[in-house]
């Protein structure tokens, strides 16, 4: 007997409430408050008293996939609202000594590898930057823009034509 439809269920703690209007949802914790737009085609979300459920109208291994990502992306909107993302990231700087700043949305590191111009690093909304004398920690609710930050940051020291060997120079995750 083979099943007409895939659903799965997610479980909502009381201390986080959950509001559904159409296909963006609205997780509010005591740590932060974010927002997400789930559409998709046969795909639908039902908010009860205390769990969301995820339905797909067809049995497919792609609705499966589909119906398995919303629920994984609503947990760790759940998840993030009551204990925030937290990446660390250490200044590596063994030629010359890097300097490291932010202005507004951005990260700016200036003297990497002895360049004039500095390099800067786009920090997402709803991340928060604090920077110490070599170690850089964001976080954020939001644990997909809290990580791309961190990626920004890394990306934004990234080396290219020379040793990578030599020139060991950066900003990394710890």
């Amino acid at each position: 007997m083979e099943k007409k439809s895939i659903d799965r269920t997610a479980i909502i703690p009381s201390t986080v409430s959950i509001s559904l209007d159409g296909d963006l949802i609205k997780v509010k914790g005591l740590k932060g408050e974010i927002e997400r737009r789930f559409a998709f085609k046969n795909v639908s979300l039902n908010l009860s008293e205390n769990k969301i459920v995820i339905k797909s109208k067809k049995n497919s291994r792609k609705f499966k996939k589909i119906v398995n990502s919303f629920y994984s992306h609503i947990k760790n909107m759940i998840l993030g609202v009551q204990n925030p993302y937290i990446y660390k990231l250490k200044v590596c700087s063994g030629h010359f000594p890097m300097k490291v700043t932010q202005d507004k949305d951005n990260v700016i590191i200036s003297n990497f590898l002895g360049e004039k111009i500095p390099r800067k690093a786009t920090i997402l909304q709803g991340v928060l930057v604090k920077l110490d004398s070599d170690i850089i920690t964001l976080t954020g609710a939001d644990k997909e823009a809290t990580a791309q930050s961190a990626a920004n940051i890394e990306i934004a020291t990234k080396i290219t034509k020379r040793d990578r060997r030599v020139f060991q120079d950066g900003i990394f995750k710890i």
